[in-house]
């Protein structure tokens, strides 16, 4: 499997390369090669996402993202600044899905966000910024809708083999917003006609209810099926049960043959750039979830006990209350691959 490496921007280069160290350990067979991305694309381009960037993407099994945006680019016109590249990327690989678990072992928490990933207001037009006076239109499509709760069913199925309950809660705004009463009457409809599926359960759940239950009581979810702005900005309520963004991963996968995008959660990092501090967990743990989509399970849960292991009893650097450096961690984790290698 070849995986290609977009770096980008802050932290970004400094946690895909602890990606990198433990992804050879676990899997040695694997294959690299590296692209520009986002800002640092921009400073070396002119654009956000050159075109033989895109080439690179479209070759590859997975790619592996690092973070991309900061200050330097805060001003830059929008077809200029490292997000637009992003959003490009989505949807010249079809990447309409994602996928972001949330897991505290220690506390029974685990649960994953479905998000729709190429739709919604972050897409929608018109949109534009103006003297005085802004707007942006959030919009879904039927078929949008049908294909995002189909990721959410069969995640739930593939969970509920796993020994998890089988349950979908799709998260909308019904009862003020026209587009979500389309979403939650289409992910009903889907439902029953998923029921093939057996004991997938549906619930629907206000998104500011959902907010909160994830606080106070995240243990009664399984899978949580959402929209684009919506699941972004739940998939960050859910970091803090993790204790920080900087362990979380994710998953941006299209239509099968599609090339999927595998990134942490967390952004450039800006204020720790450069400081050697930055959390490479989200990282390595994206790069667990590129080896299970790579059909390599075995690896994938080697390198997630070992994250699970230092998190509970390893170095921590300063976002979750340690003062270790990146590399410290990434060697944790490393020795406790090492020490739990199955004998051949």
């Amino acid at each position: 499997m070849h995986i290609l490496l977009l770096p980008g921007d802050g932290v970004g280069p400094e946690v895909i390369q602890e990606a990198r160290r433990v992804l050879e350990a676990a899997a040695p067979a694997l294959s690299f090669s590296e692209a520009d991305f986002g800002g640092a694309a921009v400073d070396r381009h002119g654009t956000p996402l050159p075109a033989d960037t895109l080439a690179a993407c479209r070759k590859v099994d997975a790619i592996l993202l690092g973070a991309v945006g900061g200050p330097a680019w805060d001003d830059a016109p929008r077809d200029k600044r490292p997000e637009s590249g992003l959003l490009a990327l989505r949807s010249a690989l079809g990447l309409f899905s994602n996928l972001r678990p949330i897991r505290v072992p220690a506390r029974g928490i685990d649960f994953v966000i479905v998000r729709e990933l190429t739709g919604g207001i972050y897409f929608g037009q018109p949109r534009a910024y103006e003297s005085g006076r802004a707007y942006n239109t959030m919009v879904y499509e039927r078929d949008e809708i049908v294909r995002i709760a189909g990721v959410a069913f069969r995640e739930a199925a593939r969970r509920q083999a796993d020994g998890h309950r089988g349950h979908v809660t799709s998260v909308d705004k019904a009862n003020v917003l026209e587009v979500s009463r389309l979403w939650r009457e289409v992910v009903s409809a889907e439902h029953t006609a998923a029921l093939g599926a057996p004991g997938i359960a549906l619930a629907h759940m206000y998104v500011d209810n959902a907010a909160m239950q994830i606080v106070l009581r995240p243990q009664q979810f399984d899978v949580i099926l959402t929209g684009n702005l919506f699941g972004d900005i739940l998939s960050d309520v859910g970091a803090a049960l993790a204790g920080s963004l900087g362990v979380l991963p994710s998953a941006s996968l299209g239509a099968p043959g599609s090339v999927p995008v595998f990134e942490p959660v967390h952004g450039s990092a800006p204020d720790v750039t450069g400081t050697g501090t930055a959390n490479p967990m989200g990282a390595i743990l994206s790069g667990a979830m590129l080896l299970r989509h790579g059909g390599l399970p075995g690896a994938a849960e080697r390198l997630e006990s070992a994250v699970d292991a230092v998190l509970e009893h390893g170095p921590k650097t300063p976002d979750l209350g340690g003062s270790a450096h990146t590399g410290d961690v990434t060697d944790a984790i490393l020795n406790h691959m090492k020490a739990t290698a199955p004998v051949s």
